[in-house]
């Protein structure tokens, strides 16, 4: 399916059981190809690519605990000093991002503690930042390059 994000050069598998797969340059394995999958793989390498995330600093399918149940944030970037800096949140093409998709991560953020929220379909993206004195979140125009965040949270610290 077509993105509204750059192509890349992905690598694929196919299991004998008939799953495809796709390589995961994060997890460094490879991975069940599903819709919200294409989405993250992509997203992931626009970031990296064209937003200068480092690629050490970006974990896939992290673990938390919310409300005494375990979840996964799709995607967490983290700032130089081992911070949480953005959580991000993937939904399949097909599925529209809603205020549900915002209160999901606000959720997982209240347990992260990151300062950018970022949500996409891989049709459309979001990014919002946190402000911690009036407990609100601004939207931004773009998606920032990973300078301009860790810039910012820096100055803040």
């Amino acid at each position: 399916m077509d993105l509204n994000l750059p192509c890349f050069d992905y690598r694929l598998s196919h299991d004998a059981d008939g799953v495809t797969r796709i390589f995961d340059c994060l997890r460094g394995r490879f991975v069940a190809l599903t819709p919200e999958e294409w989405v993250r793989q992509h997203f992931v390498n626009f970031l990296i690519t064209e937003r200068s995330y480092p690629r050490g600093l970006m974990a896939n399918e992290v673990s938390l605990k919310l409300n005494r149940t375990s979840r996964r944030c799709d995607t967490l970037v983290y700032s130089r000093s081992g911070r949480p800096l953005a959580v991000i949140e993937y939904k399949a093409p097909t599925v529209a991002i809603t205020q549900k998709v915002f209160d999901q991560i606000a959720r997982y953020n209240s347990v992260v503690g990151s300062r950018y929220l970022i949500v996409s379909n891989g049709l459309t993206h979001y990014c919002c930042s946190f402000d911690e004195i009036s407990r609100s979140y601004r939207f931004m125009r773009d998606i920032p390059r990973y300078d301009a965040l860790s810039e910012e949270i820096c100055q803040t610290d």
